[in-house]
């Protein structure tokens, strides 16, 4: 009986150390007040992700979010090892506004890094746009070789496939309600006006 009580605590705090721990990593920016919660399921090879990104994040952000009014997650959803090695990049900068700026650029350059099969040209893209960033060319490289990340990130993937159901990205929830509107910044407005 002692054994078992035992165990199921050791399970309990396992469970709880891997969700601090994948929470931990999430990128959100804008308040944690605020009333709307806009989760988008992306992943960074995914040329309708990008287009969503640019349309619609960035006017977004000047109205709602740095107005407090939404708080926005990307959540990691890679669909291939160049999407995983670009998230992998991502993590690599700490300062979450300047994840996201990270982010823009990923998805405007996306034409430039996520062509091809061969993974190590793939990869030296990704370096590059980190380089242009100001990030440090051995600590791009750590990052691209961190197996932990890699292994969180598609940990959350399976998360979001099994909370979410995924079908294709991007997949996006505004208060946990799957958007199903047009990816254009005045359909996505109408959505969100309703809200407040």
């Amino acid at each position: 009986m002692i054994k078992k009580k035992l165990f199921i605590l050791i399970l309990f705090f396992s469970i709880l150390s891997t969700l601090s721990a994948s929470g931990s990593s999430l990128l959100s920016i804008g308040s944690t007040e605020s009333k709307v919660t806009v989760k988008v399921f992306s992943s960074l090879t995914c040329p309708h992700c990008a287009t969503f990104h640019i349309k619609i994040f960035e006017k977004l952000k000047k109205e709602y979010i740095d107005t407090k009014k939404v708080r926005f997650e990307h959540h990691a959803f890679p669909l291939d090892l160049a999407a995983l090695n670009a998230e992998k990049l991502l993590r690599c900068v700490k300062n979450k506004e300047k994840s996201f700026q990270l982010l823009g650029e990923i998805y405007r350059d996306q034409d430039e890094w996520a062509v091809g099969s061969d993974i190590k040209k793939i990869n030296k893209s990704i370096k590059e746009i980190g380089l242009k960033f100001k990030l440090k060319g051995d600590i791009i490289d750590k990052c691209l070789q961190d197996e932990k990340v890699a292994d969180q990130i598609l940990n959350e993937r399976i998360e979001a496939q099994k909370n979410y159901k995924i079908s294709s990205t991007p997949t996006v929830y505004i208060n946990e309600k799957k958007y199903e509107g047009e990816h254009e910044f005045k359909s996505f407005k109408k959505a969100l006006e309703k809200l407040f």
